[in-house]
Order: structure tokens, then C-alpha cells, then sequence
């Protein structure tokens, strides 16, 4: 062996032994954590958001005191009320007026005083009724007033009540005793006795004003799955309209597509031997239909974000501001989120955005299935944003905040960590060239959007509700939907209502419509609305006239009155729709925010429904009216159980009126059709089942507002790619060559739930 080859290999040993020895220095080290800095605050005097915050508990709480002592008449807690009593059903923030708090906001005026709303349900009086109450001011009142007549131009009858828990409460009591009645039937047909049952509840509830009326539908019930899967072909019809509970009766029974009067005839049926009876087994919890129980042991994990230098937007009370976006949130305990003095680059661009329906319409050749018309807000889709599981629902690193809601107690209850606020990297370009002529370069800027979330559970389905904010300055909202599917018990010809998706499971049909306010004030609070769409013109050839050429062209239209700026739902409507100010941008065009729909809604109920007046706003995909203190939701939670005389009625809001030069109010409806399928089971997943719209700048600007971001990035053919002082992106080897800090996971989402029998839509 020459010399040469033994320095060689001597020289490699030497290398190896080097990097071993560095390996073993290291391994076992931590990296370092990542230092968070604190974002700078945006100006904004300290509090002045905290016009719209939702009640602290605390003021919940003297709401509840001041009402027991100053209304003179007995009150017992919502939880325990029967019908015949009195109780207060829910408290929540009443909303100053828009032009008072602009004075504040904007003028220097005096702060709106803080009031809270009060509902209450008056049972144990001559004329039963609903009434609502504003108290205030908070945190110490001294006053309420009657609104009632004021909102809706008359008393709410007491009929039209949202259903309490402890009304579910009584009438699954009366349903337990009637299947009594049954049991030899129940024996073959379910393996039960009628404790392993469950029910769910369908709206509304009846045919006509003043009925309250309703089916419910039994399942097998298994602990830790989802019973919506395991329908058992049994419901029953139970009128619980009268204020005593002892005259509530089960007044019809459907199983495997007949009809009995009782419980007590359907015994007599099967006995008789003239009942087709479908025997059931018990489901089990390994093997339940819609179990979701993992089924493989867990692998390595999946990629994780998180903020080397920690988040860069920043809370205060109820504030979020992030990049130029400065927004106030909250929670409506019935319709959910909202948003309120939404700003970019300190100006205002939404005075409220807020979700004001969900409605879930079925199909089915039961009769449960088949009468169903879900408005969740009367069930409460802000109450039932539960807690989130960090690192599924949102990022593990995101920040939770706490809701708290008083319904149906006199106690404040708080849904822990139910909204997260998180900054999200799409791995998406926002904009980017690739220069490949002339001169060689690449431009671009990553798409990273602010993201507010919460999730409400209304029993079988999920409803995620996004608010995201993007470097353009455009808002975008969006929902998707997942949770169980909810289902009827095969029979007959049920496939013309869905299909099937399990041995005894109908997957029925049912669209899913949500409508949004979006209270714009583009440039200021006065504007208009402008359309613009293309056509094509046939022109001569200017440098050969004996050709001609289809041109396209812009067609431009101001809308003038209300009934023009109210497009039916699924029909053509211009491709650009705007807002527009009263002043121009540089280049001369009005300032302007375009909205834009993202939506494969279902066919609306048809006009000649008699409960269609109570869904009016789904006849459009978006109506334009002017805002009015007195229009403040297209809808009402008393609409629910009587659809047949609404509350509120939106079509109404819509009288031909101006909207040129006025405060204007965007109504938009989104929403899909839904035909479940094998795909469904365990869960709808949430691809392809989001739907929402955008708020996009329109010569709002001079230019893409984004350009001044500092995470935008240029380099050229000339410079080095790898300096960090030339291309941000060469940074980030060190920048984040941290290791996150994951707080140890929790959850205490299930604290505030009981065992009580799962009633329906409680």
C-alpha cells in the first residue's frame, strides 16, 4: 500500500471520527425555544371596542338579580320551568345604535350606555306571552324597558317559544311511558324495553299557527357513537302544547311506513300478527354503524405550524389587529358569530358581519324526516360552539378565547377555548411572477390569512364557521359542514329520498342554506351599487373592414331601487357586483369593495309554502336594502315554531326603496345541496361541502395594498438567492431553527355537559 492511499484513509478516519464526535456533542440537546415578540399595537384608544363586546358573566349575573327583584312576579329558573311558569330564557348584549356609537367611534361623542337584552318566557299569567326586556345600564341597572311591541309590532305569543331543555325533558318522559305500552313489540322489533332508545326531535311543529306538534324520531343508542345512523323505524307524534304537562299526549305512531293511534294499537297490531316487523339487533360499540373509533394505531405525526417568533397579530378585550386589520368579535348565543367595526389600513370596511341563519330542510318518506325544517338559530348556534381540540380544529399553537352564554339558567355558563384566532400560511402564493424574458427575476408574496374560528355541534352536524382576512385587504367567509348525516329508517321506496347507507339506514336528502348581514360602509357610510358584466359587440375590422370581430365590452349599471338589487337564489346575477363610495381613487374610478358569492345552494322552498314567508330571505342569493335600526336581523328565533305567521318576515324588508347615496346592507345567502351517500359514513367530511363569498377591493385602492408587506420577496438573476439580507426566504434556517412551545394538551370541553338522556336538538 502506497503512502499516498495510507494519508488518504488516515484523512477520512480523521473526518469520521470529527463527525461522530459532533453528533454525539449535540444529540440530547434541546433546540433553543423560539423567542416570541410582541406586534406592535395599531393606535386606537384603549376600549373603544368594548362598545360591542359580548356580557362578562358578571353582568349577566346582575341582569338576572335585577330582574328577580324589580318584575314583581315570580320567576323560576329556565331549567326547572314547566310551561305554566315564568322564567328568563336567555340575556345577551343589546347592540347600540349604529349612530350613536359612530359618534363615539368616529366623533368624539359620548360612549352608548351598555344594555343588555332579556328574554322572557311568561307562562304563569292571564295572557301568556313572550317579552323582551332592555335593562341596563351595566354593569350595575337600574331600568328595563318593554321592547317587544317596539321590535316585532305586537306580543310574541307564547306559542312560538323555542324548547327548553326541561320541556325535552318532560316530553321524552311521556314517550318512555307510552312505549310501556308496547313491549313485546319493542322486545322483537329493537331487542329494547325503551330505555336504550333515544329521540330526535324535528321543527317545526305542526301545520298551522299556534300548534306545538311535533315528531320524534327513536334510535338505538350506543355510548360513544353517534345513535343518528341506528334509526329503529319507530316515531311518534306528541302534541305538548297545552301549559300543563300532565294533558300532553302521544298523539300518533309511525313504524315501517304505517300509521297506528297509539302505542298501545301497534301492540295490538304486532300481536295480531298483521305488523311487518323488522328485527334489530343491539348495535355494539366496535361495531355500530358511524363509529369513530380509530382503527389503526397512530403513525408519526403530521406537518405542524407554528410562529418562530410567535403570533404576529395581537388581542385586546375583544380586538384583533393584525397587518393593518383591525376587527371587534363576539358571539350571539342564537345565531353566533358576528364582527363589528371591521378596518383596513384604518379605515372602516364593515361596520358588522354576522351570521344570521342556518336552515337544514329534509326529505324522506317518514314522516320525521319528511316535515323537517331546522332554523338553528332557535336552537342557539352560538351556544353550542363547544370547546376546540387544539391542533385539529385549529392549529395546536393558535390562541383560544372563552364565549360565555346565559340560556336557560340563571347561571352564566362559558364554552371554553370555542373561538381561536390563528395566523394561516395557505402554501399558496398570493401573487408571484417568474421573470423568463427581458430581464430574469421573481416577484412574490405567500398567501397568509388571519383566520377567525369557532364550530358549533347542533346535535348531529357541524358547522365550521371561518372570518379570514387576507394581505389584499379582501375579507373572505366561508363555512363547511361535517358531523354526522342525519337519517330515516329504510322502507318502501326511500332511495327517491336519498340513498342507502346501511342495512336498515336512509341517508336522506337536504340542503343546507346559511344567510350572512354584511352592513358595508365603503368610504364612508353612503353608497351605492354598481354592476358591471361583459357582452360581446360585432364591430368591422378597423384595419380590415371586410372582417369583422367579436368584441367584448363592459356593461356597466347603477342599481337605483331595492326590488333591482334582489337576485333569486340560483339565477344569473352580473359577475361583479359592488359597494361603491363617493369619491374616486387616483385613476378615477369609485372606491369600491365587490362581493363575490362562492355557493351551490338547493332550490328554495317554494313561495306557496305556507312557512315559506318565515325563510324569505333564501328566496335570494343577494338582496341590497337600506339599513335601518329596525331591520337588524332578517330573522328570529320565534320564527321556528310558528313559520306559519313569522316574526320576521324579510321579504318584507325589501319595498323598492332608494339605495343610491344610502347606508347600505349586503344580505347574502350560501348554501348546498346535500345527498348523502356511502362516503357519509362515519362522517360527512368537509371537502367539497364549503361554501361562503368574498369582500374584494375594486379600485379601492391605487394599487394591490400588499405591496408593502414585509414578507414580500425579490430576487433577480444578479444577486444571491442564499443572502439573507436579499431574499427573506434564505432566513429562515436560522430564523426558525427553533423548537415551538407546545403547552401540554387539554381539554375540557365535555365540564358543562350532562348524562341526561340525549334529547334531540337540546
Amino acid at each position: 500500500m502506497s503512502l499516498k492511499t495510507v494519508l488518504i484513509l488516515l484523512g477520512l478516519a480523521l473526518a469520521t471520527i470529527f463527525a461522530l464526535v459532533c453528533v454525539l456533542l449535540t444529540r440530547g440537546r434541546s433546540p433553543r425555544s423560539c423567542q416570541h415578540l410582541h406586534p406592535e399595537q395599531e393606535d386606537m384608544e384603549d376600549g373603544q371596542s368594548l362598545v360591542f363586546a359580548d356580557l362578562t358573566p358578571e353582568e349577566m349575573s346582575q341582569v338576572v338579580r335585577y330582574l328577580q327583584g324589580k318584575l314583581g312576579v315570580p320567576l323560576v329558573e329556565a331549567s326547572r320551568a314547566k310551561p305554566s311558569d315564568n322564567c328568563i330564557a336567555s340575556v345577551d348584549l343589546q347592540v347600540p345604535a349604529k349612530a350613536e356609537v359612530l359618534r363615539f367611534l368616529d366623533a368624539g361623542g359620548a360612549r352608548p350606555a351598555r344594555e343588555a337584552l332579556a328574554v322572557l318566557y311568561f307562562g304563569n299569567q292571564a295572557d301568556p306571552n313572550i317579552t323582551e326586556y332592555v335593562v341596563g345600564p351595566l354593569p350595575m341597572p337600574v331600568y328595563h324597558r318593554d321592547v317587544t311591541v317596539q321590535k316585532y309590532g305586537g306580543k310574541v305569543p307564547y306559542h312560538r317559544r323555542p324548547v327548553t331543555g326541561k320541556e325535552y325533558m318532560d316530553i321524552n318522559t311521556l314517550i318512555q311511558r307510552e312505549l310501556k305500552k308496547a313491549p313485546r313489540f319493542l322486545a322483537a322489533c329493537c331487542e329494547s324495553d325503551g330505555t336504550n332508545l333515544v329521540i330526535l326531535t324535528t321543527a317545526p311543529r305542526g301545520f298551522k299557527s299556534g300548534d306545538r306538534m311535533t315528531w320524534f324520531v327513536l334510535f338505538h343508542n350506543v355510548a360513544g357513537t353517534g345513535y343518528y345512523l341506528s334509526p329503529v323505524g319507530l316515531e311518534v307524534l306528541v302534541d305538548h302544547g297545552d301549559l300543563q304537562v300532565s294533558r300532553w299526549q302521544l298523539h300518533k305512531v309511525f313504524y315501517n311506513g304505517q300509521y297506528f293511534a297509539s302505542t298501545g294499537d301497534l301492540e295490538q297490531g304486532f300481536v295480531a300478527g298483521v305488523l311487518e316487523v323488522v328485527r334489530l339487533k343491539q348495535p355494539q360499540a366496535d361495531a355500530v354503524l358511524g363509529s369513530m373509533r380509530p382503527r389503526r394505531p397512530p403513525e408519526s405525526p403530521g406537518p405542524l405550524q407554528f410562529e418562530p417568533q410567535g403570533p404576529r397579530y395581537s388581542i385586546r378585550d375583544n380586538r384583533i389587529t393584525f397587518q393593518g386589520w383591525s376587527i371587534a368579535f363576539g358571539m350571539n348565543p342564537n345565531t353566533g358569530p358576528r364582527l363589528f367595526d371591521i378596518r383596513y389600513r384604518g379605515e372602516r370596511i364593515v361596520y358588522e358581519l354576522s351570521l344570521q341563519e342556518a336552515l337544514a330542510l329534509y326529505g324522506s318518506n317518514c314522516p320525521g324526516g319528511m316535515s323537517t325544517r331546522y332554523l338553528d338559530g332557535s336552537f342557539g348556534i352560538g351556544r353550542f360552539a363547544y370547546e376546540l381540540v387544539q391542533g385539529l380544529d385549529c392549529p395546536y399553537t393558535a390562541t383560544y378565547v372563552d364565549r360565555h352564554y346565559l340560556a336557560e339558567t340563571d347561571t352564566p355558563k362559558t364554552n371554553q377555548n370555542s373561538l381561536c384566532i390563528f395566523e394561516h400560511d395557505s402554501a399558496l402564493p398570493l401573487r408571484r411572477h417568474f421573470s423568463d424574458s427581458q430581464s430574469f427575476y421573481y416577484g412574490g408574496l405567500r398567501k397568509n390569512t388571519l383566520v377567525i374560528r369557532t364550530i358549533s355541534t347542533l346535535i348531529n352536524y357541524d358547522y365550521i364557521w371561518d372570518f379570514m382576512f387576507h394581505g389584499s385587504g379582501a375579507v373572505e367567509v366561508r363555512v363547511h359542514a361535517t358531523g354526522y348525516i342525519s337519517s330515516s329508517f329504510f322502507h318502501g321506496q326511500g332511495t327517491d329520498y336519498g340513498n342507502r347507507v346501511g342495512p336498515h339506514t336512509l341517508g336522506t336528502m337536504h340542503l343546507h342554506h346559511i344567510h350572512y348581514k354584511v352592513d358595508l360602509d365603503v368610504d364612508g357610510q353612503l353608497n351605492s351599487l354598481e354592476t358591471q358584466d361583459m357582452e360581446y359587440e360585432f364591430v368591422k375590422d378597423p384595419w380590415s373592414t371586410q372582417n369583422t370581430i367579436e368584441r367584448p365590452y363592459l356593461r356597466r349599471a347603477r342599481l337605483e331601487k331595492e326590488d333591482e338589487a334582489a337576485f333569486p337564489l340560483n339565477a344569473p346575477m352580473p359577475r361583479y357586483l359592488s359597494f361603491v363610495g363617493p369619491n374616486p381613487n387616483k385613476w378615477g374610478h369609485p372606491r369600491s369593495y365587490r362581493v363575490q358569492i362562492i355557493s351551490f345552494a338547493g332550490k328554495h322552498l317554494p313561495t306557496n309554502s305556507s312557512m315559506e314567508p318565515s325563510i324569505s330571505w333564501g328566496r335570494y342569493q343577494l338582496a341590497v336594502t337600506r339599513r335601518k335600526e329596525e331591520e337588524p336581523s332578517s330573522t328570529s328565533i320565534y320564527n321556528q315554531n310558528d313559520p306559519w305567521t313569522p316574526t320576521v318576515a324579510f321579504a318584507d324588508f325589501i319595498n323598492n326603496e332608494t339605495i343610491t347615496g344610502q347606508d347600505l346592507v349586503a344580505w347574502i345567502t350560501v348554501g348546498f345541496l346535500h345527498v348523502p351517500h356511502a362516503e357519509d359514513v362515519p362522517n360527512t367530511v368537509t371537502v367539497g361541502n364549503g361554501v361562503g363569498f368574498f369582500l374584494r377591493p375594486y379600485n379601492y385602492f391605487n394599487e394591490d395594498p400588499s405591496v408593502d408587506s414585509s414578507d414580500s420577496v425579490y430576487f433577480s438573476s444578479e444577486q444571491d438567492t442564499g443572502a439573507c439580507g436579499t431574499n427573506p426566504l434564505a432566513c429562515l434556517s436560522s430564523a426558525a431553527a427553533c423548537a415551538p412551545h407546545l403547552p401540554p394538551f387539554h381539554f375540557g370541553g365535555f365540564l358543562n355537559l350532562s348524562l341526561a338522556p340525549p334529547l334531540g336538538r337540546l
